[in-house]
């Protein structure tokens, strides 16, 4: 980070928790991240990554499905950062489909040089990709309430890499597997001060901010020293679990030649509704170019009907004429989905 500016505060860290014990409601109480020292400490693939990247990289080999992975592959010039090309005329990396146990190779033969390129394997389903590697590393969280969808969980793979300040839709609990790791987090309510990037393209899916920790510039993005006077930071040994909730802002710097990271994302809504990003998108479509006077009394309105207590604007109706304003099922939000598309099909 450069000299002089302000310097975010350690995230929150527990010691001494058994994975068996953690609790994902709970988490979501204070809405703020934790680092829980040595959670994932006893996994086998831990252990490997002691004994080097060669050791962690043979551990994986072993759940090799075959099945092509998504790699993604930039210049050395990169500094292992993903993220757009100087004259944006794209990305600055290659996306292909590779075999895993090529790919692994690929990372361990240019370990430490010097001119080796940025190599990242990035959110890949174990289940499907790894069979078998959740039966000796895995966190044994309960099984969701009924209409909920399980936690997804994905294994991240890489050289020195630097995935930008993003968020995801989702919580997430971080196992730092191999590797050391660094992430810098930013509450939801700095986004104006993160600068965000296009909607799309994006380099991994997400809306990335456009300032580079390595070396903010100021001058071009200057309420980002707000977001950093808010910021927090997580440093990661292998064995450490991270939690953060949704939508928060985090910028993940691997610092060692060989990384591995396993987390798992979940939602605590129901599996039937939509995802917001479709409602902001719609926003866009439909309110952000409107007068002033009318985004506010429509601000009054969303605040009202969804923003609001959930059952205030049916309070004071009669049960039978509540409609869509009714709670939400999976009957009823099939529903209204099609009122929606039949809206937007006009």
């Amino acid at each position: 980070m450069t000299v002089g500016l302000p310097a975010p505060r350690a995230v929150r860290e527990v010691a001494g928790v058994a994975a068996r014990d953690l609790c994902p409601d709970a988490l979501l109480e204070t809405q703020e991240p934790v680092i829980f020292r040595g959670m994932a400490a006893g996994w086998p693939l831990v252990a490997a990554g002691r004994h080097g990247a060669g050791k962690a990289i043979a551990y994986l080999k072993r759940f090799d499905a075959g099945r092509p992975v998504v790699g993604y592959t930039g210049p050395p010039a990169i500094g292992g950062r993903f993220f757009y090309r100087e004259d944006w005329s794209g990305l600055n990396f290659e996306a292909s489909r590779v075999g895993l146990a090529a790919y692994l190779d690929a990372i361990a033969a240019t370990l430490d040089g010097p001119d080796a390129p940025a190599r990242y394997i990035g959110s890949t389903d174990l289940d499907g990709y790894l069979p078998g590697f959740r039966s000796e590393n895995d966190l044994p969280l309960p099984a969701p309430a009924p209409g909920h969808v399980a936690p997804l969980a994905s294994i991240w793979i890489g050289n020195r890499t630097i995935a930008a300040t993003h968020y995801d839709m989702s919580n997430n609990l971080a196992c730092c597997m191999v590797g050391r790791r660094r992430f810098t987090l930013f509450p939801p309510d700095q986004v104006a001060n993160l600068y965000p990037g296009p909607l799309e393209p994006t380099p991994g899916g997400q809306v990335v901010s456009m300032v580079d920790l390595r070396a903010p510039d100021l001058d071009r993005y200057p309420r980002f020293i707000d977001a950093l006077a808010a910021a927090q930071v997580a440093d990661l040994e292998p064995g450490d679990v991270l939690f953060y909730p949704a939508l928060w802002w985090h910028n993940v710097e691997a610092l060692d030649p060989f990384n591995v990271l396993v987390n798992y994302w979940w939602n605590a809504a129901p599996a039937f509704m939509d995802t917001p990003m479709t409602t902001l998108l719609h926003g866009l479509l439909a309110l952000r170019d409107r007068p002033d006077a009318e985004k506010q009394a429509w601000r009054a309105m969303f605040d009202y009907y969804v923003f609001g207590p959930p059952d205030q604007p049916a309070a004071h109706l009669p049960e039978m004429a509540r409609g869509d304003l009714a709670p939400l099922d999976e009957r009823a939000a099939r529903r209204l989905r099609a009122r929606l598309l039949d809206r937007l099909n006009r």
